[in-house]
């Protein structure tokens, strides 16, 4: 008995010690947007049908999934309106080609548009 006890206390501690090499709780939208948040005083809350992480507010059928990461993984990628695309004055595929909004089809742009330059995921 003494055995099994002392084999689940170390692996107890040894879940615990790596579970703190992790500083960043990242979040994955259905869209591929990932937000990280930082896991030092973090609190979570669950209200209705949203999940709100530190700062961060998240509709749950809107997640894919959530984990634990090393580094913030927080991504650029977003997606943008009718409006904004007509805004838009130059896009570029990921390989650095320029294309014309006609020529965009699935997958992921940088923009540049009057408010900046982002990165979009067209769907």
């Amino acid at each position: 008995m003494k055995n099994l006890f002392l084999v689940l206390a170390f692996m107890i501690g040894t879940l615990t010690a790596h579970a703190a090499d992790y500083t960043y709780l990242t979040f994955e939208t259905t869209d591929g947007a990932k937000v990280s948040v930082e896991v030092s005083s973090l609190t979570i809350a669950i209200s209705g049908t949203t999940l709100t992480a530190g700062g961060q507010s998240f509709t749950l059928s809107n997640l894919s999934k959530m984990y634990f990461s090393t580094s913030d993984e927080t991504s650029d990628i977003k997606a943008i309106s009718t409006e904004e695309l007509n805004e838009v004055t130059e896009v570029y595929d990921l390989s650095g080609r320029k294309v014309s909004k006609d020529q965009m089809t699935k997958g992921v742009y940088v923009i540049k548009s009057k408010s900046g330059t982002c990165k979009i995921a067209v769907k």
